[in-house]
């Protein structure tokens, strides 16, 4: 059996030890607006970023983790290692993400013929791609 899919998206859970840093980069740096937030059974709390159809969950869980964060993107390790935001101002906003401190890690690339990406460390060592497509 096929799952029916009902949104146009997915949404994207990073769970952390400490949002604000998170919340600065993804709301203030990147300016995803942030659409609520709210407190999770066991003590947890979420905040919500819009993306687009795509809603970015912001959790810190109601007890200490049991891992740390494994940064690195693509070679760190296995599993999720970043997600894709399409945008069309690639330059400008991998410049605004690098005055603010947050390390590139893949400067403004083009991978293939009009397809510009570039990667960018959140204070968790998550990566974000940005793309921009001419």
């Amino acid at each position: 059996m096929a799952i029916n899919v009902t949104k146009g998206a997915i949404d994207l859970g990073i769970v952390t030890k400490d949002a604000q840093p998170l919340i600065k980069f993804y709301s203030d740096t990147l300016g995803l607006p942030i659409a609520g937030e709210m407190d999770m059974p066991g003590g947890g709390h979420m905040t919500r970023l819009s993306c687009g159809d795509t809603t970015l969950k912001i959790v810190v869980n109601g007890r200490e983790p049991k891992g740390a964060s494994v940064s690195g993107g693509i070679g760190g390790a296995p599993g999720f290692r970043y997600f894709t935001i399409s945008v069309d101002n690639l330059k400008e906003a991998t410049a605004e993400c690098d005055a603010a401190g947050y390390k590139i890690a893949v400067a403004p690339t083009e991978i293939r013929t009009g397809v510009t990406i570039s990667m960018i460390e959140d204070p968790d060592g998550n990566w974000v791609e940005l793309l921009q497509m001419s």
